[in-house]
């Protein structure tokens, strides 16, 4: 009994340290809901809307598969190839020519396996970066349909995470997680069944590690669960914030705030920081844990072992042999190499799990613009306009718009003018659907939008808004957006017909000169006239103009305003401008007021009037007076 003295030591020390992660894991769930553990899908559930995007590649992962199974016999058959060298060896008269069979046989196994390694790698990250541009594709097509409402919502940074970092995490499951978690559980598997034909009563002793194995594992993951949602959670805010704050960085330094914005970033890599030392730390716990198990087998193997062999004795009715020590010693090391490498897996998995969750929950946002089942295709468009009742509101009933109705006829040039905030260019957004509207109804050529499908409805309208944004790439690019089916000489006349010639000219590369972030290194005047020929060469029936006159030099609004003259001959024109010089020549003009229409009528009717548009008129020219002096 003495001799089983140090096995029920090192047995009381396990069952101590695993009663204490039973408490911790049972001290976790109770308190779940205050830790911010909120997973919201199960992991079945979204393993089966991932394996989604796989199932095309059902045969490259069948290949992989066999493959595997190539890679796994090495880990099985080697340890019983050692053991018959080492019995070999021992004999004092061994054959050296079935010595070298054996280790000629256990080399072309360890070459098949290397071989089959290799092309199950290759063949796996072509896998996976199919399958992360399919995921890729999927996630930013859907932001792509959101509505500008949910779009608001949404920091810029966060969508960014969500396509870049998350569909990464979710490729990495692909190319490493699930194929060597199956891997790792074919190995247990096939060492297990070999330990049993070599020698059941070792393989039982070494099972009685099995179910702490289990346990540790199962509390790691819930651990590891939480710890990599806080790190996937840190890192959205700060790529929210460096989004943000990057895009804003010159405001930071008109205001010198900079060492505000960076103690403010300091605080969120901080926090991320900390994330991650408590992610390493429930790691740094679970394999010494795993390691110390195995260590405990493997003298548990040397101790019965080594008895058996000195003594001459029998281990639960089977003799031991040094050979069947070595093998086991081996098996041991590829028993519970696997168990600790399921434990690095399950670790990231929990990572792929965190993001693909973040990524459903944005493909799970159903657009709140979406096309009627009866939606129609418009081949043309006359331009025909009107809103009856319509009344919006951007959250709740906080009314932008108020019962308003008006009347645009085709071919006409329609002004909207009013303070900030009474609406003016809610009614532009509204008529292309950016929004949809409580009640009411808005009328194209007699066809309440809602009717019409929204790709074709935006088909037929040109919008010029008064912040213009440039897309990284060439002028040319940036005027026909991509497409190829217009000429040179095309892309030519349309800048004539804008008035953008005279600075595109200047440039070194003409149409093919480089357009920065966002058009940065052009003036606001310039970016505004691409934007005219952007709109004018997709020939739209319906042209809308957003304060296209805001912020820009004397020079410049003389080209625009000859170019918007020339546009007014296209269709119909809907203008909102402060500038009330801009809307002089309108056809109509529509005054408003919190959301609701005080006037309307041509420049001088309403200058007969006296009214609101009277007193903005009079306001500005005033202004305009002692700018002057």
């Amino acid at each position: 009994m003495p001799e089983y003295y140090p096995l029920l030591i090192m047995g009381a020390i396990i069952g101590i340290v695993t009663t204490v992660f039973i408490i911790a894991y049972a001290a976790m769930k109770d308190k779940k809901t205050a830790i911010g553990f909120d997973r919201n899908m199960k992991d079945g559930e979204i393993i089966r809307r991932i394996l989604k995007y796989a199932k095309p590649y059902t045969w490259s992962f069948v290949a992989v598969g066999f493959l595997m199974l190539l890679t796994v016999s090495y880990d099985i058959l080697a340890p019983i190839l050692v053991g018959e060298i080492q019995g070999i060896i021992k004999v004092e008269d061994f054959d050296l020519s079935r010595l070298f069979s054996m280790v000629a046989v256990y080399g072309s196994i360890l070459v098949i396996s290397l071989v089959s390694s290799y092309f199950q790698a290759m063949l796996l990250q072509r896998t996976g970066q199919k399958i992360l541009s399919g995921i890729r594709e999927s996630v930013f097509t859907h932001i792509e349909s959101l509505s500008h409402a949910q779009l608001n919502h949404i920091p810029t940074g966060k969508l960014v995470t969500r396509v870049c970092n998350d569909t990464n995490a979710i490729s990495m499951m692909f190319t490493h997680l699930l194929v060597y978690l199956v891997k790792n559980c074919f190995v247990i598997v096939g060492v297990l069944a070999a330990m049993l034909m070599l020698n059941y009563g070792l393989t039982l002793m070494i099972l009685c590690f099995t179910p702490f194995i289990v346990i540790f594992t199962l509390i790691f993951r819930k651990f590891s669960r939480r710890a990599y949602r806080r790190v996937k959670d840190a890192n959205t805010d700060i790529n929210t914030y460096l989004s943000e704050n990057l895009s804003g960085m010159k405001i930071t330094q008109i205001f010198n705030r900079q060492e505000r914005k960076a103690a403010e970033f300091e605080a969120r890599n901080t926090a991320l920081g900390k994330a991650r030392h408590r992610e390493i730390l429930v790691f740094s716990v679970f394999r010494p844990m795993v390691y110390t198990l195995y260590m405990t087998s493997i003298l548990c193997l040397f101790y019965f072992g080594a008895s058996g062999v000195i003594n001459d004795t029998v281990f639960l009715g089977q003799t031991i042999g040094s050979e069947t020590i070595v093998s086991f010693y081996m098996f041991i090391n590829k028993f519970f190499n696997p168990i600790q490498s399921l434990a690095e897996q399950f670790n990231r998995l929990q990572g792929a799990f965190a993001s693909a969750e973040k990524i459903f929950s944005i493909m799970d946002m159903k657009p709140q613009v979406v096309d009627s089942e009866d939606a129609v295709e418009l081949d043309t468009v006359r331009g025909d306009i009107e809103f009856k009742n319509v009344w919006f509101a951007y959250e709740g009933e906080d009314w932008v718009l108020r019962d308003v109705s008006f009347k645009i006829s085709a071919n006409q040039t329609v002004a909207f003018v009013g303070s900030t905030g009474s609406g003016k260019t809610t009614i532009l957004s509204l008529i292309v659907r950016n929004y949809d509207i409580q009640r009411g109804q808005i009328l194209i050529d007699g066809i309440d939008i809602k009717k019409i499908k929204i790709s074709s409805l935006r088909r037929h309208f040109g919008q010029m808004l008064q912040d213009v944004f440039l897309f990284s790439g060439t002028i040319r690019s940036n005027i026909v957006l991509r497409e190829d089916s217009y000429t040179d000489e095309e892309i030519r006349e349309v800048c004539d017909y804008v008035n953008a010639t005279h600075f595109i000219s200047k440039q070194k590369d003409g149409l093919d000169e480089e357009v920065r972030e966002r058009g940065n290194n052009f003036s606001a005047g310039q970016r505004q006239l691409l934007s005219f020929a952007r709109t004018i060469i997709h020939r739209p029936s319906v042209i809308i103009l957003d304060e296209a006159t805001a912020n820009i030099d004397t020079e410049t609004e003389v080209l625009i305003q000859d170019s918007l003259e020339k546009m007014m001959n296209i269709g119909t024109m809907l203008i909102v401008a402060h500038r009330l010089s801009t809307i002089q020549h309108a056809d109509n003009i529509i005054v408003l007021s919190h959301g609701e229409i005080v006037e309307q009528g041509n420049h001088f009717e309403l200058l007969e009037k006296r009214g609101a548009y009277y007193s903005l008129y009079m306001l500005q020219f005033e202004k305009d007076r002692l700018s002057k002096k």
